[in-house]
């Protein structure tokens, strides 16, 4: 008995069937006839972003890229047009070097002919001098002060410089070194 029993309970009574028809007929009756439309176009329309945002995601990457190599050539290359310039230089001092026999006059002419071109290179390149007076304010980002002297200049002013500096386009290569008045001995 126990076994037709089990049979029994497993099987659904066929009046229960066609109620789980009527229902599935009812929910799909409930759907709006465009949403499958709507939902086709929603799908379009996220490909479509995917797609865009995978080529803005390479277009970064090849903008970085090309970043990079940029700096790398800006790095390995920088100092081209510097060094072009510096290269007469060292011609005028291969050419002194080359006479033989030459006044001291004549010596002395060709050293300031080649210092006019050593500043030239530099004004070319941006390079400038500092070369701090007596008597200038002391600027801790231009200046490298060594001591403080008593002197007869204003306390916090140059008393002495002892080396110029260079600056390259705004940044500082190297201070200039001076001695920092301390102001007049008691």
């Amino acid at each position: 008995m126990s076994a037709s029993t089990d049979q029994n309970e497993n099987q659904i009574p066929e009046d229960n069937q066609p109620e789980n028809e009527s229902i599935d007929v009812a929910a799909e009756s409930l759907v709006e006839p465009g949403l499958d439309q709507q939902l086709e176009e929603a799908q379009a329309k996220v490909a479509q972003y995917y797609d865009q945002l995978l080529r803005a995601k390479a277009e970064m990457e090849n903008i970085r890229r090309r970043a990079d190599e940029e700096v790398s050539k800006a790095r390995k290359f920088g100092t081209e047009s510097f060094a072009e310039s510096l290269l007469p230089v060292r011609d005028s001092l291969e050419a002194a070097l080359a006479q033989e026999e030459q006044t001291l006059e004549a010596f002395r002419e060709g050293i300031e002919t080649t210092l006019r071109q050593l500043d030239n290179a530099f004004t070319r390149n941006q390079l400038k001098e500092v070369a701090p007076q007596a008597g200038d304010k002391f600027d801790p980002h231009l200046h490298q002060a060594i001591s403080t002297v008593p002197s007869d200049q204003a306390e916090g002013t140059v008393a002495m410089a002892l080396q110029k500096g260079y600056v390259l386009a705004d940044r500082v290569l190297r201070p200039a070194l001076v001695m920092v008045s301390a102001g007049q001995p008691a």
